[in-house]
């Protein structure tokens, strides 16, 4: 996947000024340019043997600039795939819940201005989903590099709420989504960083070495 911004972004050891950069990338295409990465990313998506074997699947509403995962939704509708949003936990400090996401689930605004699941559907045990029962989670991400590592938007929330993946048992497949221009050349990683199988763009896929 070639990337025009390898050059121009700031040293990965400087993560403040390197999600500041590749937030203001994301955030300065246009909306027609947004609508055209998501198509793409969907297409790609599609082909994906995690997306096509799963019957429950986590995905996100986008914010900030963040590409855009929702036309796949009614794909994955018509394929009778169970799909979940993730929602902040309440009292508990940075980790999430997957809640079903239906036609008819309520939706709210969250402290970061993300729509998500109401807690009183949330917090009911049947509208929700521990997450090591997930088929796949597709994650959101703030740069990515071509051996699939991840960097977030440094809340921690995927890797607190996926830090059981570092023991053996079941667990979910995780697609990283993004735009092309928020490849860099390399970032570090972290011991707490839960590995991604994959980061999916308008562009094309990698996949961890």
């Amino acid at each position: 996947m070639n990337n025009l911004h390898h050059d121009t972004a700031p040293h990965s050891s400087d993560k403040r000024t390197l999600r500041r950069f590749l937030r203001h990338q994301r955030k300065a295409l246009s909306q027609q340019q947004q609508q055209l990465a998501a198509q793409r990313l969907c297409d790609q998506l599609k082909t994906l043997p995690e997306i096509r074997r799963a019957r429950r699947i986590s995905l996100y509403l986008p914010v900030n600039g963040e590409i855009d995962p929702t036309p796949l939704i009614a794909w994955l509708r018509q394929r009778n795939v169970e799909i979940y949003l993730p929602v902040l936990q309440p009292f508990s400090a940075n980790r999430l819940w997957f809640v079903a996401y239906r036609p008819n689930t309520p939706m709210v605004l969250n402290r970061f201005g993300i729509c998500e699941p109401d807690l009183r559907f949330s917090a009911q045990r049947h509208n929700r989903l521990p997450t090591w029962a997930l088929d796949t989670l597709i994650v959101p991400l703030v740069g990515f590099d071509a051996n699939a590592n991840r960097m977030g938007m440094g809340g921690g929330f995927y890797d607190r709420s996926l830090a059981f993946m570092h023991r053996p048992g079941p667990s979910p497949a995780l697609i990283g989504v993004a735009h092309a221009c928020q490849q860099v050349a390399s970032l570090p990683v972290e011991p707490w960083d839960v590995p991604l199988q994959a980061v999916v763009s308008d562009h094309g896929c990698v996949r961890r070495q």
